[in-house]
C-alpha cells in the first residue's frame, strides 16, 4: 500500500523535474529592453537608440569582452522594431517569425531539455545554433543601411568579396574553412570582406540577388559579380584579381620605362614602379593601383626578366629586395624609394599618400584644386597654394622651370606648388589677373588660401610678371616668410567658378565605354544571373520577339491575299481611266486600286539585286522588264500602261533589266524554261545574238522559281499594228522620255500587248513556273 501511495507522487515529482529541466535557462529575448525603448516608441525614437547604442558598443571602438554580443542583441532588435511586421509579431506572440520550423523559445527549450540528456548539438558537432556559430564572421557583417551607404561607394576604391549564408546550412559548414582562411589573407592585402545572414538580412540578400545559400559575390565599382566555381583558395583569389581592370599596371623593361616615365606631363600623375622577382603582378601591387589609380600611374618590372638590366642598373636596384620608386618631374632620379623584404599594405599606404601629387602639378580639374589646396578648417590646418599661371609652349618653358625648381626647394607641409595655363582655364586667369596688361603674354604668381566649398579665396598677386630670375625668387620667398607671421598679407579677395575638367574623355567616347558596360552586365547576366531575376527581362524579350513575327507572318498571308478582297467595280473603274484600249478585263478583281499616279520602275542592277530578288520578302515578286539601250523609252512607256493597275498590290514590285548589260543572266535563267525558244528573225544590233527585249519575267526570289512573258509578234493582230496610241497620259516612269509614233516604236511597242492579261493569270496562280536551283550572281 505504501507503494501505492508513493506512486503517484513519484510521478508527480518526475514530471516537475521534466519540466525543471525543460523551462528556458535564460530570459526571453526583448528588443524594446535591448534598445532601452517603450513599446509605443516611435521609428524615429527607436532609430536614434540603435544609433546611440551602435556607436557605444560597436567592437572596433569598445574593448569590452562582451562588446561584441551586445552589438549583435542591438542589431537584431533593431531588424525587428524598425520592421513593423515583425514588430508587430513580436507585440502579439512574443516572437518576430523569423524563425525556421520553430520559434525560438522553442528551440532554446528543446536544446536545453537535451542537454539535461547530453544530446547537445556541439556533441555531433553541427553548429546550427546561431548562439553557437563560429564568431569570425561577425565583424563581417552587413546591414543593409551600412552596404548602401558605405559598402558600395568603398567599392570604387577596393573590391568587396561578400559572402551569403544562413542557420541550418550544410554547404555553409563545408566551405566555413577555406572562407576563413582567404578572407584573412584577403583582407590583409585590402579586399573588403562582408558577410550577410539572409535570415536576419533578408532585405539585403535579396537586393544582392542571393536566393540561395552559401552564396559568394564581388562588389567592384557598385557592380555585383557571383563566383560559380569551386570553394577553394587559388579560386577566390582569381575570382577577385579578375574585378580588377586588366591595365592597372604596365609591364615595365628597358625598350618602354623612358616613355612610361615621360608621360607624366601628359597624365599629369606621379609614376611608380615596382622591382620584383615575381615573373607575375602580385595581387597586393595590383589592388593598391586600383586605389591610387586617380593619383598615380603604376608600372612593374620583372627584374629576373632578360631585358631590364638597364633599368635596374640605371636606377642601382637591389633585386633581391621588393623596391619602389615615385619618379615625379624629374625621370633621371626618384622622388622618393622605399625599400622592404616584405611588402605590407600599411607600408605601401603610407609611402604613396605622401607622394600623390606632382611636386608643381597643374591644375587640370576642381577635385585636384581642392585636394591639393584644401579649405582652411582651423588656424593649425591652414595651408596656402602658390599657383603659376602660364601659357603654353616653348616660350614659357624657361619660366616654368624656374618655378619648378622653387617649388622642389620650398616644398612643406603648409605649402603646395601648382601650375595652370590659362588658355585652358580662362575663367581662373581672369578672376586673380583682372585682365591686367602687365600680365598679358607674360606669367605670373598667385599666392592664394581657399576660404570655404563655395569658391571663395583670399590671395596677394605678385606685383611683376614671374621671369623665372633671382630676384624674383628673393621676392616670392620673402613674401612666404611674411606669410607665416601675417595672414593679412593676403590682402584680396574674390570668388573662383569650378575649373574645367581638361583630361575628360569626350562624350562619344563615354558614351561607347558606357554601352560596352552595359552589354557586358547584360551579357553576364544572362548567363550567369538567378533565373528569378531574369524572368521579366525574359518575358519583355520574348514577348517583343512573338509580336514582331507574328507581325511579319500575318502580314505575309495577307498580302497573298489581299489581291482578291477588293470589289470587282471599284477595279474597273480604275482601269477604264487608265487603259486607253477596249480590252474587257473579266478577272480585274484579281488587282488592288493604285496606290499612286504613276509606275515605280527601277533598274535590276548589281548594287540592288539582294535585296530587290535573292532576299526578297515571302510572298512578294518583282516584275522584270528586258530592255535593251535603243528600246528603253518605248518599253518602258508601253510596260507603265499595262501594269499600273496592278501597282496596288504591296507584294508586287517592278524593274527593268538591261539585256546590253546582263544578257548572260538572262540566257541562264532561260535556260530552265520550257519552249523558251527565241523570236525567229529578230536580231538587235549585235550580229547573230538572240532578242530578248520586251520579255517580261515575274521572279520569286523566296521560292525559287520565275513565270515567263513572251512578247507579242507584229501582225498578229492588225489592227494595233499601224495606230499610234496616246500615251500623253499622268502615268510616267523613274526612265521616261518623249513619247514617239514613229512605226519602230509601235513594232517596240507592240510586243507587250496583252500584258495585262498575263498579269491576271500571274496574280490568280494559273501561270506555269520554272524552278531553279539557285539565283545566279548579276555580274
Amino acid at each position: 500500500m505504501e507503494l501505492g501511495r508513493t506512486g503517484p507522487a513519484c510521478a508527480a515529482a518526475a514530471l516537475l523535474l521534466l519540466l525543471l529541466l525543460a523551462a528556458p535557462g535564460e530570459a526571453e529575448f526583448d528588443p524594446y529592453r535591448v534598445l532601452g525603448v517603450g513599446r509605443g516608441s516611435s521609428q524615429a525614437d527607436i532609430k536614434k537608440a540603435y544609433k546611440r547604442l551602435a556607436r557605444e558598443w560597436h567592437p572596433d571602438k569598445n574593448k569590452d569582452p562582451g562588446a561584441e554580443d551586445k552589438f549583435i542583441q542591438i542589431s537584431k532588435a533593431y531588424e525587428i522594431l524598425s520592421n513593423e511586421e515583425k514588430r508587430a509579431n513580436f507585440d502579439r506572440y512574443g516572437d518576430a517569425g523569423e524563425s525556421q520550423g520553430f520559434s525560438q523559445h522553442q528551440h532554446r527549450q528543446f536544446h536545453h531539455f537535451h542537454e539535461g540528456f547530453y544530446f547537445d548539438e556541439s556533441f555531433f558537432h553541427f553548429p546550427f545554433n546561431s548562439e553557437r556559430r563560429d564568431t569570425s564572421d561577425e565583424k563581417y557583417l552587413l546591414h543593409f543601411s551600412h552596404y548602401i551607404n558605405d559598402i558600395v561607394p568603398d567599392s570604387f576604391k577596393k573590391p568587396y568579396l561578400i559572402k551569403i549564408t544562413s542557420d541550418w546550412c550544410f554547404s555553409c559548414i563545408h566551405i566555413e574553412p577555406v572562407w576563413k582562411e582567404v578572407a584573412q589573407e584577403l583582407e590583409a592585402l585590402g579586399v573588403g570582406i562582408g558577410v550577410v545572414h539572409a535570415g536576419y538580412e533578408r532585405r539585403l540578400a535579396h537586393h544582392l540577388g542571393a536566393h540561395s545559400t552559401p552564396s559568394i559575390l564581388g562588389l567592384m565599382n557598385g557592380k555585383i559579380t557571383f563566383f560559380h566555381n569551386a570553394v577553394i583558395r587559388e579560386n577566390l583569389r582569381q575570382f577577385v584579381e579578375n574585378l580588377l581592370p586588366g591595365n592597372l599596371v604596365e609591364k615595365i623593361t628597358d625598350k618602354n620605362y623612358i616613355r612610361f616615365l615621360s608621360n607624366w606631363k601628359k597624365e599629369n600623375k606621379p609614376h611608380v614602379l615596382l622591382f620584383d622577382h615575381m615573373p607575375v603582378v602580385p595581387l597586393l601591387y595590383k589592388l593598391t593601383a586600383f586605389a591610387y589609380r586617380d593619383y598615380l600611374s603604376f608600372g612593374y618590372v620583372y627584374v629576373g626578366l632578360r631585358g631590364t638590366e638597364e633599368l635596374s642598373s640605371q636606377y642601382n636596384i637591389n633585386v633581391y629586395t621588393p623596391t619602389m620608386m615615385v619618379f615625379k618631374e624629374h625621370i633621371d632620379k626618384p622622388a622618393d624609394v622605399v625599400q622592404a623584404r616584405d611588402m605590407k599594405k600599411q607600408l605601401i599606404d603610407d609611402f604613396l599618400s605622401q607622394n600623390k601629387f606632382l611636386m608643381a602639378a597643374r591644375l587640370t580639374n576642381q577635385r585636384l584644386f581642392q585636394e591639393l589646396c584644401p579649405v582652411k578648417k582651423s588656424h593649425r590646418q591652414r595651408k596656402h597654394c602658390v599657383v603659376l599661371l602660364t601659357g603654353e609652349g616653348d616660350k614659357f618653358a624657361e619660366t616654368y622651370e624656374a618655378f619648378l625648381t622653387f617649388a622642389v626647394a620650398n616644398t612643406k607641409d603648409v605649402l603646395r606648388f601648382a601650375h595652370i595655363y590659362n588658355e585652358r582655364q580662362p575663367e581662373f586667369a581672369d578672376a586673380l589677373l583682372m585682365d591686367d596688361e602687365k600680365y598679358r603674354g607674360k606669367s605670373a604668381v598667385v599666392i592664394l588660401e581657399r576660404r570655404n566649398s563655395a569658391g571663395k579665396i583670399v590671395y596677394k598677386t605678385l606685383e611683376e610678371a614671374w621671369q623665372g630670375s633671382k630676384e624674383d625668387n628673393f621676392i616670392l620667398l620673402d613674401l612666404l616668410d611674411q606669410l607665416r607671421t601675417d595672414p593679412g598679407l593676403l590682402s584680396s579677395e574674390t570668388v573662383l567658378a569650378d575649373l574645367r575638367d581638361e583630361l575628360a574623355p569626350m562624350f562619344l567616347i563615354r558614351w561607347f565605354y558606357s554601352t560596352l558596360d552595359y552589354i557586358l552586365d547584360c551579357w553576364d547576366s544572362l548567363f550567369h544571373s538567378n533565373w528569378r531575376e531574369m524572368m521579366p527581362l525574359l518575358s519583355l524579350l520574348f514577348s517583343a520577339l512573338f509580336i514582331l513575327f507574328g507581325t511579319v507572318i500575318v502580314q505575309a498571308f495577307s498580302d497573298s491575299s489581299d489581291t482578291r478582297d477588293s470589289p470587282p467595280s471599284e477595279k474597273e473603274e480604275a482601269t477604264t481611266k487608265t487603259e486607253k484600249n477596249d480590252t474587257n478585263f473579266s478577272k480585274e478583281s484579281n488587282s488592288r486600286v493604285p496606290k499612286k499616279g504613276f509606275v515605280e520602275v527601277t533598274e535590276l542592277t548589281d548594287i540592288n539585286y539582294n535585296s530587290n530578288l535573292v532576299r526578297l520578302r515571302p510572298g512578294h515578286m518583282n516584275v522584270v522588264l528586258i530592255l535593251s539601250n535603243s528600246t528603253k523609252t518605248a518599253l518602258l512607256q508601253k510596260f507603265a500602261l499595262e501594269v499600273y493597275t496592278f501597282t496596288g498590290s504591296s507584294s508586287l514590285h517592278f524593274s527593268f533589266l538591261s539585256l546590253d548589260k546582263h544578257r548572260e543572266w538572262l540566257e541562264y535563267l532561260l535556260e530552265f524554261a520550257q519552249d523558251a525558244a527565241p523570236i525567229p528573225n529578230q536580231y538587235d544590233k549585235h550580229f547573230l545574238e538572240r532578242d530578248y527585249t520586251g520579255y517580261v519575267l515575274a521572279l520569286n526570289g523566296h521560292k525559287k522559281y520565275f513565270c515567263l512573258f513572251k512578247p507579242h509578234r507584229s501582225g498578229d493582230e492588225g489592227g494595233t499594228v499601224g495606230s499610234c496610241e496616246d500615251y500623253d497620259s499622268p502615268l510616267h516612269t523613274e526612265a521616261r522620255g518623249k513619247s514617239s509614233c514613229s512605226p519602230g516604236s509601235r513594232s517596240i511597242k507592240n510586243k507587250l500587248h496583252k500584258l495585262s492579261f498575263w498579269m491576271e493569270r500571274l496574280l490568280e496562280g494559273s501561270l506555269q513556273r520554272f524552278y531553279i536551283p539557285s539565283w545566279p550572281a548579276l555580274d
